[in-house]
């Protein structure tokens, strides 16, 4: 620990920090670049890698440019501000080849991977944040996010990346609660209300949506609260409470109470309108979600005619995009919430061929099997942890002609393709950048079963 010596960067790996050899060790380098030669200083040693920190770079890259946020390179969600965007994408979709190489599934050297599609104006895009509540020594009131690997709370008085309207949401209640001197969470005391503020904004109806997470069902001074907001944040159009008891990592609780305004606030994706409930998930990027979900659509192919599965379905927005050619779709999550939201939003759509059921997907295909339902078609959007070893057994039994694959974890998609990738061809793999200024990458894998 403390160590220092020079060492030249040979790569990035997928969380994008920079990665140097040092008597034969890996060394993780947050922050650093590659080819940059820097003098860094140990701050922790495992068996095979150490990490650490630049103390100074010696010759920087020629791709380095100034971040706009000052604490980017504190907290998460802005691990590659310092690399100008051409070359984000450029290492986009290089993770997704080191993913394929460290994986290896059949025919890997010779998938088409093609190159990462961009923003315009990668900036200013995520519809939606947790912001973690705390009083500082001062007795100030401070809203942001946790440092990296920590609990110690970086105030955030401008983010770059966020839509502006959740910034300027968030400072005011922020304000608010201080004039109203209302009990803030303290972790180390276990006491206290307000945990966290949830702002999200739909980007193309301007709705906004607040959601006060709190340690107890009561919250002091509410009724004064709800006057402010409705008198100073004519934008926020859904005021939500969600009560999350005691220590817990998780940041929602299950109980989620209506305060003000609507319920619900709405967004408006490829010509569809969208419900979206408190817990309801949507992408972080409105504006790039188009052109994942076009991806996705092109790599189907549906012709008419053809039945598709629309699996983790969530609030129906792949789905329903496709119910205007396909003859039916069916989807599946395992948040009750979602499914409801899911079969409202095909009714308020007017689409009658789609159908959404609670469960997961390895419990309901084989049932709609049975039944005499088979899908062309299955479309799978997985959280981080990829697929279930139950679903790709699933989908391997059940053979559908065409399957796509939505990931947001190049990792988790080159594991699963091992097995896929026996009774499948991967046709291609395209990455999206959804999440600009960050080592996040989504891929769109069109894959065709094999004769």
């Amino acid at each position: 620990m403390g160590q220092r010596f020079p060492l030249t960067i040979k790569r990035m790996g997928i969380n994008g920090e920079g990665i140097g050899y040092y008597k034969r060790m890996a060394v993780f380098v947050p922050g650093a670049l590659t080819d940059e030669e820097a003098v860094v200083e140990v701050t922790s040693v495992a068996t095979r890698f150490m990490r650490a920190k630049v103390h100074r770079i010696r010759k920087a890259s020629p791709h380095r440019v100034e971040p706009r946020d000052s604490y980017a390179d504190q907290v998460g969600g802005f691990e590659l501000e310092h690399l100008d965007y051409p070359e984000q994408l450029k290492f986009k979709q290089d993770i997704v080849a080191q993913s394929l190489e460290r994986y290896q599934p059949e025919g890997y050297r010779h998938y088409d991977l093609r190159p990462t599609l961009g923003m315009d104006d990668p900036y200013n895009y995520r519809n939606k944040a947790q912001f973690q509540v705390r009083r500082n020594a001062e007795g100030q009131i401070e809203a942001g996010l946790y440092a990296e690997r920590s609990h110690d709370l970086v105030d955030l008085p401008t983010c770059s990346v966020q839509m502006p309207v959740t910034m300027t949401v968030m400072r005011a209640v922020v304000a608010m609660m201080q004039d109203l001197d209302m009990p803030i969470y303290d972790e180390e005391a276990k006491s206290g209300i307000v945990k966290t503020l949830v702002v999200r904004a739909a980007a193309h109806t301007d709705d906004v949506q607040l959601v006060f997470i709190t340690n107890s069902q009561k919250l002091p001074h509410k009724h004064e609260l709800l006057e402010r907001i409705a008198a100073e944040l004519p934008q926020v159009t859904s005021v939500m409470q969600n009560i999350n008891p005691g220590e817990t990592s998780l940041v929602w609780g299950d109980d989620t109470r209506h305060l003000a305004g609507e319920e619900t606030i709405t967004e408006k994706l490829d010509g569809l309108a969208f419900k979206l409930s408190a817990r309801a998930f949507l992408q972080l990027n409105p504006y790039q979600v188009e052109v994942l979900y076009g991806e996705a659509k092109k790599a189907l192919d549906l012709q008419p005619g053809e039945t598709v599965v629309d699996a983790y379905a969530g609030i129906g927005t792949i789905g329903l995009s496709l119910a205007s050619v396909a003859e039916e779709v069916r989807g599946m999550d395992i948040i009750p919430e979602a499914v409801s939201d899911a079969n409202e939003n095909a009714a308020a759509n007017g689409i009658t061929n789609a159908h959404y059921e609670l469960g997961t997907a390895e419990e309901l295909l084989p049932k709609w099997i049975m039944s005499g339902f088979r899908p062309d078609a299955i479309v799978v959007d997985p959280p981080r942890t990829g697929l279930d070893g139950e679903l790709i057994e699933t989908i391997l039994a059940v053979r559908p002609e065409k399957l796509v694959y939505i990931s947001c974890n190049p990792s988790t998609l080159a594991k699963d393709l091992v097995e896929l990738a026996h009774d499948y061809r991967v046709n291609y793999i395209q990455s999206v950048d959804m999440m600009p200024q960050t080592a996040r990458c989504e891929a769109v894998v069109k894959l065709t079963r094999r004769q």
